[in-house]
């Protein structure tokens, strides 16, 4: 029974997944390469899956942060705010990306809704076609709770940019490991 469900989770991750735009995943790595820091931000389980992104880029030696920890630091012009939200539209984000705008950081936003708030603020995007709160896919409907299937989605499409970024700089398993915290 439970590989039913298995079967039916993975055929919707690939669904969504096979329409990402992989033009917009290479004009991401090019803002990763040319920020001076990267902060990370999103809530709730969107806010998980990103948070595991951007432990990720610290382990190929960037200088990323993500957002709610204490130890980050100003952002401005020469900065990226990557930021995750499905609806694009959940305030208390929406504002975090009004300040980062304001003090002229780059804003990068994976969203299901490009003419969202967030949207009309971003300088660029990656769309993820899966259903959000505010945001229904026409003709799609998941078997999945709520909003899991974003969620889902933005972590699996997180490791595979990782992986793009990894085959772009020559990063391997071993340089990543030896950035990893030795304080286990």
């Amino acid at each position: 029974m439970i590989n039913q469900f298995t079967n039916k989770i993975l055929k919707e991750l690939t669904t969504v997944l096979s329409k990402v735009d992989s033009k917009e995943v290479h004009e991401l790595f090019l803002e990763i390469q040319n920020a001076n820091k990267i902060v990370c931000c999103g809530a709730g389980r969107v806010g998980m899956a990103i948070k595991g992104f951007a432990m990720r880029l610290g382990h190929m030696g960037y200088q990323t942060y993500n957002l709610g920890d204490t130890t980050v630091p100003s952002i401005g012009k020469g900065d990226l705010f990557i930021v995750a939200s499905g609806s694009g539209e959940t305030q208390t984000i929406y504002d975090l990306v009004q300040i980062a705008k304001k003090n002229e950081a780059k804003i990068f936003l994976i969203t299901g809704n490009k003419d969202s708030r967030m949207g009309k603020l971003a300088n660029k995007h990656i769309k993820v076609i899966a259903p959000s709160k505010t945001k229904p896919v026409e003709g799609f409907t998941s078997i999945q709770p709520m909003t899991t299937l974003n969620e889902q989605s933005l972590s699996i499409l997180f490791d595979a940019i990782v992986l793009y970024i990894m085959e772009q700089t020559g990063e391997t398993h071993d340089s990543m490991w030896n950035r990893h915290s030795n304080l286990e």
